[in-house]
């Protein structure tokens, strides 16, 4: 599964299967990390949440968890997450299973997981949250039979989905450039300091070459491939629930940078990340600009989005020095959900 085309320090990729412990998936916003938690739980044994952001939400927030008072708290604000909400806790239960251990943030997760399989059935729990590559060492620290798989999309086709839908293109192709650099450089620092337990795997394989990939991951997280994983229930798909069919893979998103942005806007991406680009195999293409485009783009275009890309790590920098909470529409009464 190795990504990289350029010499790098070797890390250990065998496969895990002499652990078991919790699967989490790592990567930014329309980067495919949800399709790849959308394979692993078609395994029989697995289970994998969707965006729980316990690391960036609620780890560390309220203090030691061994005083009660905040381990109460908490787990009250915990229960009013809507993401959260959807496994289906049982507030005295959770609170029972990691008082008498020593409560701590890890066991809490653990509980909250390990509760949310009994009810579903599996037997290894899984979590997909967004930007987790950030907390690898802290959740890695803290299980030490986790192994974590973070998807990484072209940058320029990555930006194009971000751009298309709701509000994520705020900060134009200047932060969309910095958050994917911010991603990749994460993803080398992590397959570096915890060999064998951090993989990087590309979206445009992933859904090139779905069985392929699917079984190097297996191999890596400790499982046995299954068919079922490249299956779809008929029902998810609008047909009648009888058996599962095949589940359709396409690779028409691949490329849609050249439709959906601007020339300025794919050279601004080859000018500032083009090198990192072809260190995980992303060809940088010739662009053509006319000679007043190549005037507007290095006058206006490049020292705009740099101020942007510095914008965005000042707020990112700023975001990692306090615990983010989550959106309020997110946020309901658990009495009344």
């Amino acid at each position: 599964m190795t990504v990289w085309d350029e010499p790098r320090q070797a890390s250990a990729r065998s496969s895990m299967s002499a652990l078991r412990g919790p699967i989490f998936l790592a990567g930014v916003d329309r980067s495919g990390i949800g399709l790849l938690g959308e394979l692993l739980e078609g395994h029989p044994d697995v289970a994998i949440s969707r965006r729980t952001n316990f690391w960036s939400y609620y780890h560390g927030r309220f203090g030691s968890l061994e005083r009660p008072e905040n381990l109460e708290r908490c787990v009250t604000e915990m229960l009013r997450y809507t993401r959260i909400q959807a496994l289906h806790p049982d507030r005295d239960a959770l609170l029972d299973s990691v008082r008498p251990t020593g409560a701590t943030y890890a066991r809490l997760f653990g509980a909250l997981q390990e509760h949310h399989l009994r009810r579903v059935g599996k037997s290894r729990w899984g979590d997909k949250s967004l930007d987790s590559e950030q907390h690898a060492d802290v959740i890695l620290d803290a299980y030490p039979d986790a192994v974590m798989v973070q998807v990484i999309r072209d940058p320029r086709d990555r930006y194009a989905s971000q751009a298309t839908h709701r509000r994520a293109a705020r900060g134009g192709v200047g932060s969309g450039t910095a958050l994917w650099l911010w991603s990749l450089h994460h993803a080398r620092r992590n397959e570096a300091r915890h060999p064998g337990r951090y993989t990087v795997v590309r979206y445009e394989d992933l859904v090139s070459t779905p069985h392929e990939v699917l079984q190097e991951v297996c191999s890596f997280v400790g499982m046995p491939f299954t068919p079922e994983m490249l299956e779809v229930a008929p029902e998810e798909i609008g047909g009648t629930p009888e058996g599962r069919v095949a589940r359709e893979f396409t690779t028409a998103s691949i490329g849609r940078y050249r439709h959906d942005l601007t020339p300025r806007e794919i050279a601004f991406i080859h000018v500032v990340a083009g090198h990192r680009m072809a260190q995980v195999g992303y060809r940088v293409e010739q662009v053509g600009l006319s000679w007043r485009d190549r005037v507007v783009f290095w006058l206006v275009d490049v020292p705009r989005n740099l101020l942007r890309m510095g914008l965005w790590e000042v707020g990112r920098q700023w975001a990692e020095r306090r615990t983010p909470r989550p959106s309020a529409r997110r946020l309901t009464d658990p009495e009344r959900s």
